[in-house]
């Protein structure tokens, strides 16, 4: 096989930084979402469907497979290589169709082997190109999220619940606005993320992933004229399902992508709820609630040389935006095709492997900034030390409980504006009038005490969200 300049590309000189840059944290999901990817998962399909015509009993033309034919076509799937691709791209320089391309592959496979080149005639029987291609994706993205996307959600989920019951805790002064407000737990904090995540996780694994095989217009034409005595729907469900896939009976030629647009949705919305995550993290790193581990030979700045920087959570929140510029436009492009179909969704559908795989490096730089971070306890106790005025809640809500007139509005007077400090609080509690125990429980009371359920919500999120 002659090689072209193109096949010596070094990382350094590809276009996407996916395969450049970032080619050793993408490589899992080449199998899958690749040129090659595609091909093999094509060809699995023209496999399956001769070996499914080749066991119809009302289609005698098409000779029955013997144990030998069915092993060769499996072993051709099993063991289809980069030569094997750079194949088909050769066929398909002289095709001008990739599709076709496949099916001349196989065609060639098969005209070797006697009892393959008696059904060859059947390769391709009845199919538009975008029966093979719907079905090529579908295996694709299922494939991508059960051994991809899925492992990744699960484990990001589980450090985060883990993080959530380490730290269940350890108080923390919350900001709503941006201002000192009622203190939570950091666990806490992770413990919204995880239950966030696990939400968007089910949805995801929940998706269903469809597939059509109904012929050029969707309405089995070519199938009902060459076979008429056959219940094609009810061949083309059994067909779609032995797959693993589920059915959509009513197309035009091209199965409509509604299920490739909610699947983009869901992922879209995971990684929103990361991005919130991941910016969070960098606001706790800026205010000093985490601190990072520094690497001995890693540099922060080519100036300064303090520096540590969260490149983790940046590099997360580029990717993730990355990601759902695609995600988007993949979820309201797809849906719509013109009259029976046009093929602006087929240079679209090639780029689901660079969306996904931009998910794939943004949760692994989230997953290694996790690693990195701890919890700075004398910075988080001294801004908690700082916000008094915190408590005017809790004590104001204890008034309202006694029937203490306007307690909001004396809190308000007390607070907004000043400085507020323990001494300042109790001189006001000790002058209201309710129960001498609750005077007592309100002098005794501290901003890190002051964080309700939070703790016992933290341990309880794998409970409560399967984690």
């Amino acid at each position: 096989m002659k090689r072209r300049p193109e096949d010596n590309l070094h990382a350094l000189q590809a276009l996407s930084p996916l395969d450049g840059r970032y080619a050793e944290a993408t490589a899992r999901l080449r199998a899958f979402s690749s040129e090659y990817g595609l091909i093999r998962y094509r060809l699995q399909v023209e496999v399956r469907w001769l070996e499914w015509l080749a066991a119809l009993p009302e289609l005698p033309e098409c000779p029955e497979l013997d144990a030998t034919s069915h092993a060769t076509l499996n072993a051709l799937l099993e063991n289809f290589n980069l030569e094997d691709a750079a194949q088909v791209k050769q066929i398909e320089a002289r095709t001008r169709h990739d599709v076709k391309a496949v099916e001349y592959f196989l065609r060639e496979r098969c005209a070797a082997h006697p009892g393959l080149a008696a059904a060859a005639g059947f390769i391709h029987f009845a199919c538009t190109s975008e029966d093979i291609n719907n079905l090529a994706y579908a295996l694709m993205l299922r494939d991508l999220r059960e051994q991809v996307l899925l492992p990744q959600m699960s484990a990001l989920q589980e450090t985060l619940a883990l993080l959530a019951e380490q730290h269940a805790e350890l108080p923390l002064l919350a900001l709503t606005h941006g201002q000192p407000a009622s203190p939570t737990t950091l666990g806490k904090e992770f413990a919204n993320t995880a239950a966030r995540l696990a939400r968007q996780r089910r949805r995801f694994a929940a998706c269903e992933v469809l597939g059509k095989w109904n012929g050029a217009v969707g309405n089995y034409n070519a199938h009902q004229i060459a076979c008429p005595d056959l219940d094609w729907p009810a061949t083309a469900r059994a067909f779609v399902e032995s797959l693993g896939l589920e059915c959509n009976p009513l197309t035009t030629q091209i199965e409509p992508h509604d299920w490739i647009a909610e699947y983009c949705d869901v992922l879209a919305r995971t990684n929103l709820v990361l991005l919130d995550f991941a910016r969070d993290v960098w606001g706790y790193i800026a205010r000093g609630v985490f601190r990072q581990r520094a690497v001995a030979d890693e540099v922060g700045s080519s100036t300064m040389p303090h520096k540590v920087n969260p490149i983790d959570f940046e590099n997360a929140e580029g990717n993730l935006g990355m990601a759902n510029a695609m995600l988007r436009h993949f979820s309201e492009k797809l849906p719509v095709s013109r009259w029976q179909r046009d093929l602006s969704d087929s240079t679209v559908l090639r780029n689901l492997g660079a969306a996904t795989g931009y998910c794939a490096l943004a949760w692994q730089a989230l997953a290694r900034g996790l690693e990195r971070i701890e919890p700075d306890e004398t910075s988080i106790e001294a801004e908690l030390e700082s916000c008094w005025e915190v408590l005017a809640e809790a004590i104001q809500t204890v008034m309202r409980r006694y029937g203490v007139p306007e307690p909001f509005e004396k809190l308000k007077a007390l607070t907004r504006d000043r400085a507020i400090d323990r001494d300042t609080l109790r001189r006001f509690i000790n002058a209201l009038e309710i129960p001498e125990h609750e005077r007592k429980r309100l002098r005794e009371l501290t901003p890190r005490a002051y964080t309700g359920c939070a703790a016992a919500l933290a341990r309880a999120v794998r409970r409560m969200q399967g984690a």
